[in-house]
């Protein structure tokens, strides 16, 4: 723990007191140079929806293969992202988002809508000395922001409703002249036939508690 006492149960209504509390402010394995606040067995994150089960899953809690394998290429290839405008789709806690402000982007844009993921995302980019524009509106629903040079998408592709969505915005942003970068470890509804790989990162992965590395890739997603 961060040597902070656990918050009371009622403490739920506050997203950001919540996981100061109750998680741990760890680097991530595989990328050091980024530290995330991170669920452990004793978090107990139910309690932010006040009953277990309840509200969304809380995936902005743990590192995904293709949101790190995103954040290692950025760290590894500052190139690809210095003095452009990025977005971080589904940012999740904000690893994408946070390694393309350290890498040298001239601004960022994170777009999550779990509320508890919104506060986890400004936390985590204070304790890494980056600033990020948190955008709580679902995009993969609306128009993509106009002005981004790069859409980053790590890991949205673990579900086939959800991969419609994402390649629907993907679309529009490519439309819009903006280069996208998708980071997968190749989940089961990932769009290969519209993807070039360009790298590929052994890092860390949802549910395997950081212990060991998987290999997954970042693609160009194209036409």
């Amino acid at each position: 723990m961060n040597g902070t006492a656990p918050l009371p149960i009622d403490a739920a209504v506050d997203p950001a007191g919540f996981i100061k509390a109750n998680m741990r402010l760890r680097p991530v394995p595989s990328i050091p140079e980024i530290s995330l606040y991170t669920a452990h067995p004793a978090s107990n994150l139910w309690r932010l929806t006040g009953k277990r089960g309840e509200g969304p899953p809380p995936y902005w809690a743990y590192v995904w293969a293709g949101g790190a394998a995103l954040a290692r290429h950025f760290l590894d290839r500052p190139e690809s992202v210095r003095g452009r405008r990025v977005l971080d789709l589904g940012a999740g806690g904000g690893i994408v988002g946070i390694a393309a402000a350290k890498a040298g982007a001239d601004a960022v844009s994170a777009s999550e809508i779990d509320p508890n993921g919104i506060a986890a995302i400004g936390l985590n980019a204070s304790a890494n000395g980056v600033t990020l524009e948190i955008m709580g509106r679902d995009l993969i629903r609306s128009d993509p922001p106009a002005g981004i040079d790069l859409v980053a998408v790590g890991d949205l592709f673990y579900a086939a409703g959800l991969a419609k969505r994402v390649m629907r915005i993907l679309d529009n942003c490519l439309a819009m002249g903006a280069e996208v970068l998708v980071g997968d470890p190749g989940r089961a509804f990932l769009p290969r036939a519209r993807l070039q790989p360009v790298a590929e990162y052994a890092v860390p992965d949802f549910g395997d508690g950081g212990a060991a590395a998987k290999p997954s890739s970042v693609f160009a997603y194209r036409q």
